[in-house]
């Protein structure tokens, strides 16, 4: 038999020092990473390469694996032939998988690279990116678009040494339905916080907000798994002794099986028994479901990502987002309250009418009205892929060359009110805002009066005042024990004398989790204390009080400006839905 070696990297991303992004465990499952791996298994079945080739697969999380371009190249040169695919590369990661990829392609190994940063500025932009031009110039094959029903095609392509240059598939997505499952090996799972695992259950979404990639990469139409599909993957992982699933649908709640899904898992836990959890993303309209949020909370959900993005209605319309309306926020997010699950709600710093000033004064609106476990910060970010980033490319105005940036935690152009420097101080100064002990104080009293578990929550909220305070990093690239390689440093950047690394590496992990240990000393005091109130049930404040109809006049919500008209414009609608003007 011949061997055909096929490895399969998932990059990481540089920090500001130039060094990888790295943990002793990740907090984000790589869903593109068990998506190519679960392919690739169905081609080594099928035998696409002929009876006499063995394909052996790799894959490998940079997240919480360290990548050493001469290992992976001796994993290929040991075999009779084989590839490196680096997968579901994102724009801040393609600095890093150029670097992976360079030393690979010196020894003229076979490499590729996907993922959003190619298929995004493929599908928007007339003209090539410098970045994937610089790919091309290496000999780097890169794949625009999803790789079901066409990784078979690659696999013998690189075996017959005729890869293209390009694959170009965006015209032409994918059927999802009864194709590979999504897998990775246990051993590769578990060096995720909490061995969690990922699938998506559909791709695609039907709204247009201005700043967003996926449906200009996934499209605007649903396309999804059937619940045979979803089953399938659930008793895959647990025959692995996996039980902790992230369903990486960008909006699950607009995928038009979620009843029939949610029923499934339903069955899988209540007749089954499955000790099965799930973490999943949806929009602010997700409440108007019937029966969604409740089957959510029977299914297995014990966290939900909701896009808050912002509380001035003029910022949602900008960004076309015009399906989060502020007049549903508080109800929804109370649904999510009183079903015991712990919300995260995204919300979105520099708007073309954000000042400092605003921005921290709806951060304090927020605290005092809306039931928000956890608020996470992100610059609005001009992504390549998405309608901001054509829009601000074809005006010609400037954007930051350094894709490694563009990880939604770095300013990357201009704003129109706020200097750089403000943008960036006010990015810290809405953390800090947010996460001061009383408001956390406030948080955990409102889990134990909604029945949501408050020892989660203080988790949570000690993971992002970490991750922000500590480590410098955002909570969705954190996670447990910061590792450095000396060798992993961005090219153009000097290596460290290991004389100076290693002592200086020892001392600042030391003084890190001396760090931690006080922060969550501090924070578990705050804990025992709310948790030792013998009237801690009975706690109400302005976020938890029921929804009554005359809110758009009592509560600071809806004072601005732009909320006023925003509430007018939904009243007269109200009224033109119901007859009451012609």
């Amino acid at each position: 038999m011949r061997k055909f070696c096929l490895v399969l990297i998932k990059p990481s991303h540089y920090d500001d020092d130039g060094y990888v992004i790295q943990w002793f465990r990740s907090a984000i499952p790589a869903n593109s990473l068990a998506c190519l791996y679960g392919l690739a298994l169905e081609c080594a079945e099928q035998k696409v390469l002929g009876e006499s080739v063995e394909i052996e697969i790799h894959a490998f999380d940079e997240t919480n694996s360290h990548i050493n371009p001469k290992k992976i190249a001796s994993l290929i040169e040991k075999a009779d032939d084989g590839m490196v695919m680096l997968v579901g590369v994102q724009s801040n990661q393609f600095p890093r998988a150029l670097d992976i990829a360079k030393p690979l392609r010196e020894k003229s190994i076979k490499t590729a690279i996907g993922g959003f940063h190619v298929s995004g500025t493929f599908s928007m932009l007339k003209e090539r990116d410098s970045h994937v031009e610089k790919a091309l110039a290496m000999g780097i094959t890169l794949f625009a678009g999803e790789a079901e029903g066409r990784l078979g095609q690659v696999l013998i392509d690189a075996s017959q040494n005729k890869l293209p240059p390009i694959y170009n598939f965006m015209d032409d997505l994918p059927n999802i339905e009864n194709v590979a499952t999504p897998l990775l090996p246990a051993e590769r799972v578990h060096l995720t916080a909490g061995a969690t695992t990922s699938f998506d259950a559909g791709r695609g979404c039907p709204f247009s907000c201005s700043f967003c990639t996926i449906i200009n990469v996934q499209g605007k139409k649903s396309r999804r798994r059937s619940p045979e599909d979803i089953e399938k993957i659930i008793r895959a992982n647990v025959a692995q002794g996996l039980h902790s699933f992230f369903i990486t649908d960008d909006n699950f709640a607009r995928n038009k099986d979620w009843e029939i899904i949610l029923d499934k898992l339903i069955e899988l836990r209540e007749v089954e028994k499955l000790k099965i959890s799930f973490i999943i993303q949806v929009d602010t309209l997700c409440h108007k479901l019937e029966n969604f949020i409740e089957k959510s909370k029977r299914a297995g959900v014990k966290r939900v990502f909701i896009g808050l993005e912002n509380i001035n209605p003029d910022s949602l319309l900008g960004a076309s987002k015009r399906q989060n309306k502020i007049t549903d926020y508080r109800q929804m997010l109370l649904a999510w309250k009183h079903a015991g699950i712990v919300t995260y709600c995204g919300y979105i710093l520099g708007f073309p009418t954000d000042t400092q000033e605003s921005i921290l004064r709806d951060i304090e609106i927020i605290k005092k009205e809306l039931p928000v476990d956890l608020l996470e910060f992100f610059y609005l970010t001009p992504l390549p892929g998405s309608q901001d980033h054509k829009k601000l490319h074809e005006a010609g105005i400037e954007m930051d060359a350094d894709l490694n940036k563009y990880d939604l935690n770095h300013a990357v152009t201009a704003h129109p009110k706020m200097s750089k420097e403000n943008w960036e101080e006010t990015y810290r100064k809405a953390w800090k805002t947010y996460y001061t002990d009383a408001h956390i104080e406030t948080v955990l009293r409102r889990a134990i009066a909604t029945g949501t578990s408050p020892g989660k929550t203080m988790f949570f909220i000690t993971w992002f005042n970490g991750c922000i305070d500590i480590e410098k990093i955002h909570p969705l690239e954190g996670g447990f024990l910061r590792r450095k390689h000396r060798t992993s440093r961005r090219s153009g950047l000097p290596l460290e004398s290991p004389l100076i690394f290693y002592p200086k590496n020892l001392a600042e992990t030391v003084w890190k989790q001396v760090q931690w240990i006080t922060l969550y000393s501090r924070l578990r005091l705050i804990y025992r204390k709310v948790r030792n109130d013998p009237k801690k049930l009975e706690y109400m404040d302005l976020a938890l009080e029921p929804v009554t109809d005359n809110e758009t006049e009592t509560r600071e919500l809806f004072q601005s400006e732009a909320a006023h008209n925003f509430v007018e414009k939904i009243n007269r609608n109200e009224k033109i839905r119901h007859g009451e003007m012609v």
